[in-house]
């Protein structure tokens, strides 16, 4: 007996291979060489913070003058929305509409721990923040293995390739007994 398979499974499994290896690998983007360059990712974000611990899918886009922060619940529902622009920084959460000046300032009132966002734009391309000194010790590969700046530590574990210019994909910032992982599943070119 013999089986027929329809061509058509044929032709629509060979157009998806094919769509697989014409994409560039999510996250094998090199380093923008320009200060506070757009990015935008995908990812995941853990918090340890006073015994607590929380978790949450996180988009994160970064533009010059605007960064929009969604914290997303298990089924991709927005939790929370940090968004920075020249007037100022909103934070909205449970129905709540929070403003202030700073995202530091904003996040500490209302979650009751800092989002270092003036340097974490930077550190999260592996680069340090423009303005203030930075200690710095690189692994073999000439990737930042551990970024100490502004009393924050900054721990890189994982990148996406490795060159030296390869962007993260999972980091840990540490101060005083906060502790910020970030998990990142996808780049995206800006």
């Amino acid at each position: 007996m013999q089986i027929c398979r329809p061509h058509g499974l044929w032709l629509l499994a060979l157009a998806l291979l094919g769509g697989c290896a014409s994409h560039e690998m999510p996250g094998a983007m090199q380093r923008l060489t320009q200060p506070d360059a757009p990015f935008a990712f995908n990812g995941r974000v853990a918090v340890k913070h006073g015994g607590e611990r929380t978790s949450a899918g996180l988009r994160w886009v970064h533009g010059a003058d605007e960064d929009e922060i969604l914290l997303l619940a298990p089924l991709g529902q927005t939790a929370a929305r940090i968004h920075r622009d020249a007037q100022g920084v909103t934070l909205d959460e449970g129905g709540r509409h929070h403003v202030a000046q700073d995202v530091g300032v904003l996040t500490h009132q209302v979650l009751g721990w800092e989002l270092p966002l003036s340097g974490l734009r930077y550190w999260v391309m592996a680069v340090p923040a423009h303005g203030s000194a930075a200690d710095i010790r690189r692994n073999a590969n000439g990737q930042i293995e551990v970024l100490r700046q502004d009393g924050w530590e900054i721990h890189y574990s994982r990148y996406a390739a490795l060159a030296a210019d390869s962007l993260p994909l999972r980091f840990v910032l540490r101060r005083e007994q906060l502790e910020i992982m970030v998990l990142i599943d996808e780049w995206e070119k800006q």
